[in-house]
C-alpha cells in the first residue's frame, strides 16, 4: 500500500512539475532533464512513468483538464431551480470566469493554441476530458430552470454554449489572452453583462 501510494504521489509530481516547465518554457524548448530536475526525481524515473517527452506532455494536459473540470463542474453546482435565474446564473458565471482566468488555465490554453498545428488532438483531450462535460452539466441545470419555468430554452445545450461564450470572448479580450490580470471589478462586469445578455434571450419575463 506504501509503495504504491509513493508512485502515485511522484507521479503527480512529475505531472505538476511537467506542466510548470511546459509552460514557462514552451513544449520544443522543454526538457525532461529539466522536469525531472524540478520534480525531484531522476530522469529515467519519468520514462518509467510516462515513455517520452511527447507521452509525458499530454498527460500534463490531460491532469490540468481534469483540474478544470472538477474546478467548474463545482462552480456549475450552485445553479439550481429553486433559486431566482438572475441571482443564480450571476454566481455561477462569476466563478466560471474565476476559473478561466485561473494562472493555469490561461497557461493551458497558451500551450494547445501553440502546439495545435503538430498536435491537433491536445483540443480533443480538453473537450472530451473537460470542456464538453462541463458544458452538459450547464446545460442539465438550465434545462431544469425552464421546467421550472424561470426561462424559456429552444435546446438548453446551445444556451449552455452561449452562456459561457458570452463570458469567455470579454475575459480573452479584455485579459490579452492571459497577460494582463484582470480587478475583481472587470470579474463582476463581465459577469453581470453576461447575465444580463442571456436572460433577455432566454429569460421567462422580459428584464426590467
Amino acid at each position: 500500500m506504501t509503495v504504491n501510494r509513493g508512485r502515485i504521489d511522484k507521479r503527480q509530481a512529475i505531472l505538476d512539475a511537467a506542466f510548470t516547465v511546459f509552460a514557462r518554457d514552451g513544449y520544443r524548448q522543454a526538457s525532461v532533464d529539466t522536469v525531472a530536475a524540478t520534480a525531484g526525481v531522476a530522469k529515467h524515473t519519468i520514462y518509467n512513468h510516462f515513455g517520452d517527452k511527447e507521452s509525458l506532455f499530454r498527460a500534463a494536459v490531460a491532469a490540468l483538464a481534469d483540474d478544470a473540470l472538477a474546478r467548474n463542474l463545482a462552480a456549475v453546482d450552485s445553479l439550481r431551480p429553486d433559486r431566482e435565474p438572475s441571482e443564480a446564473l450571476t454566481e455561477v458565471g462569476r466563478k466560471l470566469a474565476e476559473c478561466y482566468c485561473d494562472e493555469k488555465s490561461w497557461a493551458l490554453r497558451r500551450l494547445l493554441h501553440a502546439e495545435f498545428a503538430s498536435m491537433p488532438e491536445l483540443q480533443d483531450i480538453v473537450r472530451d476530458r473537460a470542456t464538453d462535460k462541463v458544458n452538459d452539466a450547464l446545460a442539465d441545470r438550465l434545462a431544469r430552470l425552464a421546467l421550472a419555468g424561470k426561462l424559456q430554452l429552444g435546446d438548453p445545450a446551445v444556451a449552455a454554449e452561449q452562456f459561457g461564450a458570452l463570458l469567455t470572448a470579454p475575459l480573452e479580450t479584455r485579459s490579452r489572452l492571459g497577460t494582463r490580470k484582470l480587478r475583481k471589478a472587470e470579474l463582476d462586469e463581465v459577469t453581470e453583462n453576461a447575465v444580463r445578455t442571456f436572460l433577455s434571450a432566454f429569460g421567462a419575463e422580459p428584464l426590467r
